[in-house]
């Protein structure tokens, strides 16, 4: 039975492996976190001869590392410690993987690029961060490719799952609030959790390597998003739509964020037959599990 280990198992999309694999039945796998928890082995991904010596005592077939630091505005003043987590882990968990020729799935995200696009982000599109959660795992990015030998770079965007993220807390506003202002200037692919680990499974049994762009098909704003959510769950909360700049006046935030998120799958659609779901469908599924 293959060995895989997950990192950042507790966080949403961490979860979300552990379901989409767990029910094969032909994965043994290794979850690993920064806490201990029952069937967790505790792991520090910034720490690179803690992470050597669990690959070398796994001899994993892959590693999948969901492991990030994603607060973004915290980390405008916490520089160091993003770096550490969102650069330096991946690093320490390429050069564990190509130690034992282990598969790396690394996952990134739509904030490389500097979100100011009028078309669709493809692979081949220029990177150009502009928050520090942007540089931190875009030099991630660049470590896996420097120290990995064989990786899949997966980025996401707008994620929501199992635990803390957008849709409950718009759900949550909707209990005590007859509206809600949302911003309508910022798009992107709302991706649901289950999806990308779907793709993960894909990918991760092919030798397909290289730079992926992971979401739903199709986009939409936040408000639009929050729209939809409502509309399924039959709330009859109010969405208003606000600039960004309309919502910071009353909720400032340190972090820049892209206006314009839109990732293509472009990679997946030239080089496998894999898709994912549109979004629409996506968030229906969720929220008839959820509710």
């Amino acid at each position: 039975m293959d060995k895989i280990i997950v990192t950042g198992c507790n966080g949403q999309l961490g979860r979300a492996i552990n379901k989409e694999l767990g029910v094969t039945g032909k994965y043994e796998i290794v979850n690993t976190d920064v806490f201990e928890g029952e069937g967790i082995i505790p792991l520090d991904i910034t720490n690179v001869d803690s992470v050597i010596k669990l690959v070398k005592d796994v001899k994993p077939k892959a590693i999948i590392n969901c492991a990030a630091y994603t607060a973004v505005d915290k980390q405008e003043s916490d520089v160091d410690l993003s770096y550490k987590i969102n650069a330096i882990g991946p690093r320490n968990l390429s050069i564990a993987s190509s130690e034992v020729g282990a598969k790396l799935v690394h996952v990134s995200t739509d904030y490389v690029f500097a979100g100011n696009a009028t078309k669709p982000y493809t692979e081949f599109d220029q990177t150009g961060p502009v928050s520090v959660y942007g540089k931190t795992k875009l030099a991630g990015e660049e470590f896996v490719k420097q120290f990995a030998r064989n990786y899949f770079i997966i980025r996401t965007a707008w994620l929501y799952g199992d635990g803390k993220n957008f849709v409950k807390t718009m759900l949550k506003l909707s209990e005590n609030h007859d509206e809600i202002s949302v911003v309508n200037d910022q798009v992107g692919n709302p991706t649901s959790t289950t999806e990308l680990a779907k793709a993960i499974h894909y990918l991760m049994n092919t030798e397909n390597y290289g730079i992926f762009h992971g979401t739903c098909e199709g986009d939409t704003s936040w408000a639009g998003f929050t729209e939809e959510i409502f509309k399924i769950a039959g709330k009859n909360t109010k969405v208003n739509h606000v600039s960004t700049a309309e919502y910071q006046a009353k909720n400032p935030q340190s972090a820049p964020r892209p206006a314009y998120s839109i990732l293509e799958n472009y990679m997946l659609k030239l080089t496998t037959d894999f898709m994912f779901a549109d979004w629409h469908d996506a968030i229906e599924q969720y929220l008839k599990e959820l509710l």
